[in-house]
């Protein structure tokens, strides 16, 4: 079981519930070491003392604050003697509806759980409170000497808490971004269709249709790297969409999506072209159900032109391909015709 990160209090009017909140999230960053240039010597940051060079215990750092002329050393005691109670209370000021709180406010989320059995009923009767209302409990508790404005909601019979940014913390993006759109002006053929390729690419949302992708790769060069095998490299991305041809690239995703399958119905899911995690998790779970071999069988007898770059490099390995590592779609195609036809006229 999962250690609690905290343990306190959440109290709303006169009711006062026991909790233990856990970490909800976890990070699966491939996380690297530094290293010296040509030695397997490690470069770590240390606790040093800039003027003496020498690493200092944990027992002898103090926190301070620059006040320009000198430091103004901070103990621990006296930090919690200023807010007494406030690192293990959690205190709603009040409810407030879930659809009012902005997505960008929100930042890390965590499980509570009732600190005892005798503490589920009160537990349920908050949550089921919560979650009839779809309201949030809006409070701010101290953890680890950091005040934290919160969110407690209730998710799938449980309750969460989720820490919330500070409305100073919000910036401003008129400010931040120079060329947002201000009042320029959009045709109602250009907002029509534009609409209608929102509609046509609508999807059911699946959180566990999307994976770290990014990661994958990151995984697979370091295994490539490791074993000496090549790396195949990823297709550059799409060029912008000039404004002369926004209509033409409208037009043209909308009749992909519409395009016709056999008998005029409306084209299958491999028609449209989703995002690439969704494609991705799709010939995962095509792979859990066939396998390798029966992905290369449904491959064999399409047109190259058809294939996906990785179905293509798959083809361009078996048949030993030189430097195909470094080959975009394109290329790995007119390599293949090539050794087709190197094949048929020996």
């Amino acid at each position: 079981m999962a250690r609690p990160v905290w343990s306190g209090t959440v109290t709303f009017g006169l009711v006062s519930l026991p909790v233990q909140m856990f970490t909800a999230t976890d990070s699966h960053t491939i996380r690297f070491h530094q290293l010296q240039r040509g030695t397997s010597d490690r470069v770590r940051n240390k606790r040093v003392n800039e003027r003496t060079g020498e690493e200092v215990p944990y027992d002898e750092i103090v926190k301070a604050y620059d006040a320009g002329d000198e430091y103004v050393l901070v103990e621990p005691d006296e930090l919690d003697d200023i807010a007494p109670g406030r690192s293990k209370s959690v205190e709603i000021t009040g409810f407030v509806d879930l659809a009012d709180v902005e997505p960008i406010f929100f930042d890390k989320t965590y499980y509570l759980g009732p600190k005892g059995k005798e503490y589920t009923k009160i537990y349920a009767l908050l949550e089921k409170a919560l979650s009839e209302a779809d309201r949030a409990g809006i409070a701010t508790f101290v953890m680890r000497n950091h005040q934290y404005l919160v969110a407690l909601r209730a998710e799938d019979g449980l309750l969460t808490l989720h820490t919330l940014h500070w409305a100073d913390e919000i910036r401003d993006p008129r400010k931040e971004i120079d060329d947002l759109p201000k009042q320029t002006k959009v045709t109602d053929r250009e907002l029509k269709m534009a609409r209608q390729l929102v509609d046509t690419l609508h999807i059911e949302w699946n959180p566990e249709e999307f994976h770290d992708t990014y990661q994958e790769q990151v995984a697979a060069l370091i295994e490539a790297k490791r074993t000496g095998e090549s790396v195949e490299k990823a297709e550059p991305p799409a060029e912008s969409t000039n404004v002369v041809d926004l209509m033409d690239a409208l037009q043209a995703s909308v009749d992909r999506a519409k395009k016709p399958s056999g008998g005029g119905k409306k084209a299958a899911s491999d028609d449209v072209r989703p995002p690439t995690h969704i494609s991705d998790a799709a010939a995962k779970r095509r792979a859990r159900g066939g396998g390798s071999q029966g992905r290369k069988k449904s491959a064999r007898g399409r047109s190259l032109d058809t294939l996906t770059k990785a179905e293509l490099y798959e083809r361009a390995t078996e048949a030993g391909v030189p430097g195909r590592s470094g080959m975009n779609r394109d290329e790995l195609v007119d390599a293949l015709r090539d050794g087709r036809r190197h094949k048929a006229t020996s």
